[in-house]
């Protein structure tokens, strides 16, 4: 469908989801605020109390206006298509304000961060140059630059060698500090680690050269978190560029085809439930 949509007029549709968002609390708002003197008998005094305090909490905020201008008055477009955004966009309707971590800076980063108002959105990315230069322009996004362990190349070899390394077993699996497994993400900022993350994109770091970090460690550290996840509810993730044969075996093995709830051309949506306390497992398989 993206397809038959001319690469020059596909902001559109970014334009028009973020208008949506936006313009519909705006929308709401406005009408609380015009229905303000209705409010006027002793019974529904309570009703209007609430009315106002439902109508902050939908105001508009800051970046969800920058949301609009931008994308409004530019032909730079996500990466993703709106099949694929449409399913982290309606875990988020559900779910804001959340803790949404995403792998990755990129042309999308403003949209994400404005669809989860009032929530926690953190970017993490690899790329100093491309680090630099995207929180030039956009100073207000929650964004670390980060190292990886690992390289594509390895991808194979990392697939084999985790089922005999104790470290990066699912019942002893942890990330902070945990230098023995190479797949867990170490040496990252603390609110990587102090979060317990409710959505988590992985559409970073790059995947597509041998020397390249790859996204074995964002994959699997991922799958980490969602089971060691202490709040109620199920972790989200969505990995993108599952057409690449890394991104697919990996989500298979450690984010597990049961755990899969929808797919959108090159999106797959996991929804992981912890890990429960008394579950005991045995050996190096996260597919149990």
């Amino acid at each position: 469908m993206s397809n038959l949509i001319p690469p020059e007029k596909r902001w559109i549709i970014t334009t028009v989801l973020l208008a949506g968002l936006v313009g519909g609390a705006l929308l709401f708002t406005s009408f609380l605020r015009a229905a303000d003197d209705a409010f006027f008998l002793c019974s529904t005094a309570s009703a209007k109390s609430r009315a106002v305090a439902a109508a902050s909490d939908y105001a508009a905020t800051p970046i969800q206006l920058q949301a609009i201008v931008h994308y409004a008055t530019s032909t730079v477009v996500p990466q993703q298509n709106m099949a694929e955004i449409s399913i982290s966009f309606n875990v988020l309707k559900e779910l804001a304000p959340a803790n949404f971590l995403v792998f990755g800076l990129g042309r999308d980063s403003l949209m994400w961060a404005s669809l989860n108002p009032r929530g926690k959105t953190l970017f993490l990315e690899e790329d100093l140059e491309w680090f630099q230069k995207v929180t030039k322009d956009s100073p207000f996004l929650r964004a670390h630059h980060v190292r990886y362990r690992t390289q594509l190349q390895e991808a194979d070899k990392l697939l084999r060698s985790y089922k005999t390394e104790p470290s990066c077993f699912p019942a002893k699996s942890y990330l902070r500090g945990n230098e023995r497994c190479k797949l867990a993400l170490t040496g990252l900022p603390d609110e990587f680690y102090d979060t317990e993350w409710d959505l988590i994109m992985v559409d970073a770091p790059k995947g597509y050269f041998a020397e390249a970090p790859g996204r074995m460690a964002a994959i699997y550290s991922a799958a980490v978190m969602a089971r060691n996840r202490k709040k109620p509810g199920v972790t989200h993730v969505f990995l993108h560029d599952v057409n690449r044969r890394v991104e697919k075996t990996f989500a298979n093995e450690f984010l597990c085809r049961k755990y899969r709830v929808h797919a959108a051309g090159r999106l797959w949506h996991f929804a992981i439930p912890p890990v429960a306390a008394n579950a005991t497992i045995d050996g190096g398989d996260y597919r149990v």
